[in-house]
């Protein structure tokens, strides 16, 4: 018997867990909702055919981590194919698991007994690194050391249609400021296309193209919190449906502005840093759960920017 509480994360759009409930129920698992909490109940799980509606990645990676030890074989078709799910595969297979089809849209999990210990060297996180490339496609010059560029292959491609020159090694991405950016429509995916963890960054790119610009996003239709607070910066945007409409200015004046995400928090930061004058963000503890010690790393590249009241 497994009980935990239902998921919490960013106010933003419903996102349930509808997927991962109901393939763990396809496994044999019996779920309940009592109270606030989900509660899980087997003997050993018995394999299946799984087909997802949409490629979720939490769903992918619960059910392959649940599959891979349970009786007989199961199948997930429309499975996420992210880096995070491909080296989550490949390490559950190192601790023993019997997972074919590893970077495809469809997953075959034979399973075993038991899975032994293993060690893991976690890839970069791709979502950091965009969001620093999208400073330094503002602020300067930039070179991410430590990154796996093929996995920025969409971002990549759309800061060079910006104007942005972007070159790569094998483990390192360096971006040079535009002279001028270039207005680019941009439409989120499921990977290799470009993700919607991004999308906020990509929104306060555009705020200071030469030009209009539209930023659709397929994957979470309202996730545009941050627009409202950009346009405290002087920012012209407005959202329709799940399509904002950018019309790029001349400047971004320094604001009062609050995070509501993580990812809406970094569009603020590096909208604040692209600013005249000064910005507060505040409720930072949201960007905190997903970049460590974002400040420190911006000061290290030249930035003014500091915290108050740091948590101890």
């Amino acid at each position: 018997v497994v009980k935990v509480s239902l998921p919490g994360g960013c106010a933003w759009g419903p996102r349930p867990v509808d997927f991962h409930l109901k393939g763990l129920e396809k496994l044999g698992a019996k779920i309940t909702l009592e109270s606030g909490y989900i509660i899980a109940e087997a003997k050993r799980l018995q394999g299946t055919k799984i087909s997802f509606e949409f490629p979720s990645v939490g769903a992918t990676g619960n059910i392959a981590m649940a599959a891979a030890t349970a009786e007989g074989t199961t199948i997930i078709e429309n499975a996420a194919r992210e880096p995070e799910i491909v080296q989550l595969c490949e390490y559950l297979n190192t601790m023993g698991a019997c997972i074919r089809g590893i970077g495809t849209t469809r997953l075959t999990i034979d399973g075993v007994e038991t899975l032994r210990s293993a060690d893991i060297d976690v890839i970069p996180d791709r979502i950091e690194a965009g969001t620093f490339l999208t400073a330094g496609a503002l602020l300067g010059e930039i070179t991410l050391n430590g990154v796996i560029p093929e996995h920025l292959d969409s971002v990549i491609l759309h800061f060079k249609e910006a104007g942005c020159n972007v070159s790569t090694t094998s483990n390192s991405v360096t971006i040079a400021q535009a002279d001028k950016i270039q207005p680019v429509d941009m439409t989120t995916a499921v990977y290799p296309g470009f993700p919607t963890d991004l999308q906020a960054q990509w929104v306060a790119l555009m705020t200071l193209a030469k030009g209009s610009s539209m930023i659709t996003d397929t994957v979470y239709h309202d996730r545009f919190s941050h627009v409202p607070e950009l346009n405290r910066f002087g920012a012209n945007i407005k959202v329709e449906n799940n399509t904002a409409f950018v019309r790029g200015v001349d400047a971004l004046v320094g604001a009062p502005v609050m995070s509501t995400d993580i990812r809406a928090s970094a569009s603020l930061i590096v909208a604040g840093l692209a600013a005249k004058g000064r910005t507060e963000v505040s409720r930072v503890y949201h960007i905190d759960r997903g970049y460590e010690q974002i400040e420190e790393k911006f000061r290290s590249l030249g930035a003014n920017i500091w915290r108050k009241n740091p948590s101890v």
